[in-house]
């Protein structure tokens, strides 16, 4: 078993400067995480975006959705931002045999305290036993991406 992981930017991957909450998207702090947890599972990281999900465009979800098709892999993570997870995994959705799961975090994994560890770790275990199909992964939950919305107030995945 091989998983293909996608970055594509979003908080799991803001660098702070200032108390203003003056960010960039930096490097893809997926590879430190899965590195830290001694993670053996085969796998390939893929940096396909830097963006905070805001600001994703219809191209931008095509790029993915072309990325995962293509992939050889059919075991995929998506490191994403939760902002607009829902409408990226909503256009995955008819990509066959393969198991797609996104993720992200609410605080970014550089800082100390954080769900980004959590959530890919997760993501990870959801893609390996998984049927194919697309999910998100969340809070320490499974997904649909049909019936789910992020719940901003309470900063975490809801069902529908």
């Amino acid at each position: 078993m091989h998983i293909t992981i996608i970055t594509t930017g979003g908080t799991l991957d803001k660098v702070y400067f200032d108390a203003n909450s003056e960010f960039q998207v930096g490097d893809p702090g997926v590879a430190e995480l899965l590195a830290e947890a001694n993670v053996t599972v085969p796998y390939t990281i893929v940096s396909l975006m830097r963006k905070d999900s805001l600001d994703l465009t219809d191209d931008d979800r095509r790029a993915i959705l072309r990325h995962v098709a293509e992939a050889e892999a059919d075991r995929i993570v998506i490191t994403h931002g939760t902002d607009t997870m829902v409408d990226t995994a909503r256009v995955l959705l008819g990509v066959p045999d393969k198991t797609i799961v996104l993720t992200g975090s609410m605080q970014p994994a550089r800082l100390r305290v954080s769900d980004a560890a959590f959530n890919v770790g997760a993501a990870v275990l959801a893609a390996q036993t998984l049927d194919p199909g697309v999910y998100i992964v969340m809070n320490g939950r499974v997904h649909d991406p049909r019936r789910t919305h992020k719940n901003r107030s309470e900063r975490r995945f809801e069902d529908d």
